[in-house]
């Protein structure tokens, strides 16, 4: 029963922050909406943070398995990143809450948000960078900090997925793994 009713809480909340932003999300609407009085809710989050964060590490973790889905482990270093991060920002581009999360942050410039958009980057330079530090040891890459090619890596991407297609005709997922390809595998050398 009581399991029934957090997540009826969890499921409200997250549409509420989906459809109105975290600002906008009060414990009210989130009753209302999962058919729960108000001092339910305090029952099993001590505030709306808490109930963000819980939901923010489920998306979180869903990112991760996405990006694992489609990790093969005998393909090459490259074509891999290519796919998880594809695949990574492909969710964070169609799931309503991401989409919302980063609208309010670039929009209004929530304290809370901000620091959702910075742990999101953060969990994807990690993966990135557990990535590449395998593909050190296997000598698929010439050693690196990984750390900081991470950081170039989701750059490039978020640069190429989003900032390209406000000005221009979207690129495909073959355009991208092309360029993707080639400016960080081959570079800019003309040997």
């Amino acid at each position: 029963m009581n399991f029934d009713r957090r997540k009826a809480i969890v499921e409200a909340a997250e549409k509420s922050f989906a459809h109105f932003g975290y600002k906008a999300t009060t414990m009210d609407q989130v009753a209302k909406m999962a058919n729960v009085g108000k001092g339910t809710i305090y029952t099993f989050f001590k505030n709306k943070e808490e109930l963000f964060d819980e939901i923010i590490s489920s998306l979180l973790h869903e990112m991760k398995v996405e990006a694992d889905r489609v990790f093969d482990e005998s393909a090459p270093f490259f074509e891999n990143a290519h796919r998880a991060l594809y695949k990574i920002l492909e969710y964070r581009k169609k799931h309503h809450l991401t989409i919302k999360i980063f609208q309010e942050s670039h929009d209004l410039g929530t304290p809370a948000v901000q620091a959702v958009v910075h742990k999101i980057e953060q969990m994807i330079i990690e993966y990135i960078k557990g990535k590449i530090e395998t593909a050190i040891e296997k000598g698929e890459i010439t050693p690196c900090d990984p750390e900081i090619t991470a950081f170039i890596i989701l750059k490039l991407y978020f640069s190429l997925v989003f900032d390209w297609e406000k000005h221009h005709t979207p690129l495909s997922k073959e355009e991208i793994a092309n360029l993707f390809e080639r400016y960080l595998l081959k570079g800019l050398s003309a040997n």
